[in-house]
């Protein structure tokens, strides 16, 4: 996996949340001179993306005389870090980028307020890329990637495997038949790479879309008081056995090769669970034999993970209209699309991805767009999704290693049921 797919989707754990939530964090000053509105991102080290914020930065500021917006770039490991200090301090920034599943944790623990005033403007926006908390706009993306399955016309023609497309994406057996005809091939070490060896925000990201189309959930999203009966029942525990079966059966490894398109084009492996941000290479190296497959219907329809990082305001801030005239110039198409290009990510809008190549009608990124829009679900718009994050995760390796799926299921539902109640469900 590319070190720009870990950038977009990893969710690193604020500090505190392991069994609780982030504490509350109000008031104090978020600029310094007057009129001066700072900005952290997590972009440092990433040129490109972060050479884009800086252009919408200068834009603003030469656009009116109010007020000078001022970039901070922090590391992505030291980031979110960074900002539990600072609001433990009360020193949070007006402005700062939060990766989405995030976004409900860090509204409930007072770091975020409301976009208020906002909603017209983000009405174009994919509905993955927008951050709420208790009905309420607290961020908004540039972009959003989209899973996919990554194969080429030679090997599954050759192994007499139908290629899906959206109308008829393949189902639960067509992928179990797809499976076992690589294997008995004998070209490739896996018939595919999960891309196991992640074992960060890419587990439930990348794995409980699997399980909702299985007809399970990471927990019950009408209150998200209990993960009992959807992570747990008779669907999650039928997805869990059957991925644990993928391990036992030597269709793909409990801890895969970590650089999975690289994995693929060197031929070790014929299908790879990867995402847009991996066909830049394999077009590169494969052409007009890439193919890039919807998710799989397991029953449910597909699905695919939504969400990555946005931005939002803090709670903190003392120049609120600064930093709302900000978040307004930045959410126009042209830098939408600025930011979406310099990520080579999708983008959040239809006029943004009539801007950047590939992306619009007839675009050859257009069917990441369109997975997008058709198959993406959220991540648990609940402040306690971290914990679940942890635990899903766990979990799954667990499951992948050889648990009984049914006790590990059980002993995660406990775990979340019990860290819900004790955090008062959220409320």
């Amino acid at each position: 996996m590319k070190k720009t797919a870990i950038k977009i989707l990893g969710v690193t754990l604020v500090a505190g949340m392991t069994v609780g939530f982030a504490g509350c964090a109000r008031g104090g000053s978020s600029s310094g001179e007057e009129g001066t509105i700072a900005l952290w991102t997590h972009n440092a080290g990433n040129e490109a993306e972060l050479g884009a914020i800086q252009g919408i930065v200068d834009d603003f500021n030469a656009s009116q005389d109010d007020y000078t917006v001022e970039v901070q770039a922090f590391p992505q490991e030291s980031y979110n870090q960074s900002v539990t200090a600072a609001a433990s301090s009360k020193k949070l920034p007006c402005i700062l980028d939060i990766d989405g599943p995030n976004v409900p944790n860090w509204a409930w623990a007072g770091y975020l307020a409301p976009l208020s005033g906002m909603e017209d403007a983000l009405e174009p926006f994919l509905p993955s890329t927008i951050g709420t908390y208790n009905d309420e706009i607290y961020s908004y993306g540039f972009y959003d990637v989209a899973l996919t399955m990554i194969s080429s016309k030679t090997i599954l023609e050759s192994n007499g495997i139908r290629i899906p497309n959206a109308d008829e994406p393949w189902t639960r057996e067509e992928l179990d038949s797809a499976l076992a005809k690589l294997k008995e091939s004998g070209q490739f070490d896996y018939a595919a790479n999960f891309n196991t060896a992640d074992v960060g925000e890419w587990y439930p990201y990348a794995y409980s879309p699997m399980l909702q189309s299985f007809g399970g959930d990471l927990i019950e999203r009408d209150g998200y008081e209990s993960a009992d009966g959807v992570l747990n029942g008779d669907a999650a525990i039928e997805w869990a056995t059957w991925f644990q079966g993928l391990v036992q059966d030597g269709l793909i490894a409990a801890k895969s090769a970590t650089d999975q398109t690289a994995d693929f084009l060197n031929g070790k492996t014929g299908l790879i669970y990867a995402g847009s941000w991996a066909a830049a290479p394999v077009r590169e190296q494969l052409g007009d034999d890439a193919l890039f497959l919807p998710a799989v219907d397991f029953g449910n329809g597909p699905t695919i993970g939504g969400g990555s990082w946005q931005w939002g305001m803090s709670a903190s801030c003392d120049d609120p209209e600064g930093a709302l005239a900000y978040l307004e110039f930045a959410a126009q198409d042209e830098n939408v699309a600025a930011v979406a290009e310099a990520a080579a990510t999708i983008p959040a809008t239809d006029g943004a991805a009539a801007i950047v190549p590939g992306y619009g009608d007839g675009g050859e990124n257009e069917i990441f767009r369109d997975f997008a829009k058709d198959y993406a679900q959220v991540r648990p718009v609940t402040p306690g999704y971290p914990f679940i994050a942890t635990t899903f995760t766990k979990t799954t390796q667990d499951i992948l290693n050889g648990a009984d799926p049914k006790q590990a299921l059980d002993k995660a539902v406990k775990e979340i049921d019990a860290n819900q109640k004790q955090n008062n469900y959220n409320q």
